[in-house]
């Protein structure tokens, strides 16, 4: 009995958690692009409800464990952009492209390997400065209504001691609690969910400084992780389905402001590793059942996008900001890894995270521009010279024998 309920159980608490800890993420970049507050809450339900469809589809015919999300460093993306020229309409035209490229990579493979092959530092450099204007606005929350925002970011910070998993749903209950009792603004949204369709209209700077970014923002950030945490549970994930899965959802869920659907990350580590279930083969139901309490929960977005409208949006952009800490210092990380490249990846992040827009197209796509000529321009262009055998020492010319944690790993499903 306790192995058929632990998977459902471990899916329930994925869904929880993934909508709890980054809807208001997705409220904050909606409403950033133009989304008024009713296709704001649009745009969630249908997210939710489009992942939740995703998960099922892809776990049902593949019996695997593949869980599916919203791009949470796409909303980002959205914040750090804010209002582009033609307004809410070109945006949606924007999250319409982007799901296109996103079945293009899994239609052809050769596309996805052209996206893998931006340079690492740079890639993680646009990401994190998407994310850091974000990431600062707990401290700017402090400063400007610290009697909503102590409270938030001490619960958050005791939970993430404790109970880590749960710092960031219990920080947005707390930031609830401190809203309902301050009230010190009227939303105007209504409780029922309804879908707002908006006729999508195209523009260049939307294109290349909207669609172009959030497409590879959701890949790197998104696909290529969500991936990898299946690979090292031992999983081989079917890439091409899942990203003509995602892709189309994210097609389909455009018109109602949904901007992406991707493969989870985050959330894939609790439907995929052995909480879910002792038995790999078993723990395809845990991500099913995340989908289909993510489409659940989706019916309750026209309530938090109205208990969203009654706070100051910094403390909103704060509580998304504390979500995303982990993941702009994942971010980073990657960016500066490579000491070679680490110039060029602070100038990616500079120009990203100063939000400039030139001929309309926003600093993500300067950025990831600035990044790459740095490193064309200023690399070395050859590695240095090494010495030949007969000016080797002894200790050169014999290799030390191979560090422990350097061993090829033996377990590995098929």
């Amino acid at each position: 009995m306790v192995g058929r309920v632990q998977p459902v159980l471990a899916g329930v608490v994925s869904a929880l958690v993934g909508f709890a800890s980054s809807f208001t993420v997705v409220l904050a970049g909606l409403r950033a692009v133009g989304a008024t507050e009713a296709q704001a809450a649009s745009g969630l339900l249908v997210l939710c409800v489009a992942c939740g469809l995703g998960a099922a589809w892809l776990g049902l015919r593949h019996r695997l464990p593949l869980s599916v999300a919203w791009s949470t460093p796409g909303a980002a993306l959205l914040v750090a952009t804010g209002p582009i020229p033609g307004g809410w309409p070109v945006a949606v035209g924007a999250f319409l492209v982007s799901g296109l490229l996103i079945v293009a990579a899994g239609l052809f493979p050769a596309l996805g390997r052209a996206v893998a092959m931006i340079p690492k530092p740079v890639a993680g450099a646009m990401l994190a400065g998407v994310l850091l204007p974000l990431c600062t606005a707990p401290v700017r929350a402090l400063v400007e209504v610290p009697w909503l925002a102590a409270p938030v970011l001490l619960s958050w910070l005791l939970l993430h001691r404790f109970a880590r998993r749960w710092a960031v749903p219990g920080a947005l209950v707390v930031a609830a609690g401190a809203i309902a009792l301050t009230n010190p603004g009227g939303g105007t949204g209504g409780l029922r969910p309804v879908v707002e369709l908006t006729a999508p209209q195209w523009s260049v700077p939307a294109l290349v400084g909207l669609a172009l970014p959030l497409f590879l923002v959701t890949m790197a950030a998104q696909n290529v992780p969500g991936t990898a945490v299946l690979v090292g549970y031992g999983y081989r994930p079917p890439l091409g389905s899942a990203l003509r899965a995602t892709g189309l959802a994210s097609v389909v869920a455009a018109p109602a402001g949904g901007h992406g659907v991707n493969l989870a990350a985050i959330t894939a580590a609790l439907t995929a590793g052995p909480d879910a279930h002792p038995d790999p083969d078993r723990r395809w139901i845990a991500s099913v059942t995340s989908g289909v309490g993510l489409a659940l929960l989706g019916l309750g977005a026209g309530a938090v996008t109205t208990l969203v409208g009654w706070a100051p949006p910094v403390l909103i952009e704060a509580v998304a900001g504390l979500a995303l800490l982990g993941a702009l210092a994942s971010a980073l990380a990657s960016a500066l890894a490579d000491p070679a490249a680490r110039e060029a990846a602070v100038v990616t992040l500079v120009v990203t995270a100063s939000g400039v827009s030139l001929a309309g197209v926003g600093g993500a796509f300067w950025g990831l521009l600035a990044g790459c000529l740095m490193l064309l321009l200023f690399r070395k262009r050859s590695a240095p010279p090494q010495p030949t055998a007969e000016h080797l020492t002894p200790s050169q010319a014999t290799p030390p024998p191979p560090a422990p944690d350097q061993a090829t790993p033996t377990h590995a499903r098929p």
